[in-house]
């Protein structure tokens, strides 16, 4: 039996657009009012198209299984990522006028380069492709690759599209873009300093170790208090 679609669409309410906005604050400071809408639409749009309610519920993983934080979910971070990117870009930008960084398109892309995450961390998904990889691959797609398709579906830029495609294993077939390279750094870099931090699950360590990086203990509550 072949279901045509299997995506779950729920309506696009402007409660869901508001719990975007709540959980990825940083997207009020795109200044093209347009881009700022198609943001929180492009969110909206893929937590329709999934079983998560908000973006906070996505758990805090790389990829499904894999760099799973202790604590937190996917908005430490996209919005860690976003806070990076624009560090990098500001800093540029500050240090050499000349240069041209587009740091509206540096907001975006940081926060919508994982906004393909919802389908492919979807349980009902997982379990889908889990039971028959040979029927639809496991996954069917991954997160960068249905991430431009939603950018594009609501009407994005390429621009904010390329970002979400390139940013991971994908782009490295590609030419990244100037904002598209500085979202997949300071992508790479978030996981990595994770993972130097002690602030990922025990079973990414194998994955740190290959990359030479060595988690360090994390401070006790003790020390906290």
């Amino acid at each position: 039996m072949y279901f045509l679609d299997r995506r779950p669409r729920r309506q696009i309410t402007q409660a869901l657009r508001d719990s975007v906005l709540e959980d990825l604050p940083e997207i009020t400071e795109i200044t093209h009012s347009e881009l700022r809408a198609k943001c929180v639409e492009a969110w909206a749009y893929a937590l329709a198209e999934s079983s998560f309610e908000r973006v906070r519920d996505l758990p805090g993983e790389a990829n499904p299984g894999t760099f799973r934080l202790r604590r937190g979910s996917q908005v430490e971070h996209l919005r860690g990522v976003t806070r990076i990117a624009l560090a990098i870009a500001d800093d540029f930008a500050a240090r050499f006028p000349e240069a041209r960084i587009e740091r509206d398109l540096v907001l975006a892309g940081g926060l919508l380069h994982d906004v393909g995450k919802p389908w492919e961390f979807d349980p009902a998904n997982c379990a889908r492709w889990e039971a028959d990889p040979s029927r639809a691959g496991l996954p069917s797609l991954r997160h960068p690759a249905y991430g431009a398709h939603i950018c594009l579906a609501v009407g994005l830029p390429e621009e904010v599209m390329h970002i979400a495609l390139s940013h991971s294993a994908e782009g490295e077939l590609l030419t990244r873009s100037l904002e598209g390279l500085i979202v997949q750094r300071a992508d790479h870099l978030w996981w990595s300093i994770a993972g130097g931090c002690g602030l990922l699950e025990e079973s990414g360590n194998a994955i740190l170790a290959e990359r030479r990086i060595t988690p360090r203990a994390l401070a006790s509550q003790e020390t906290q208090s």
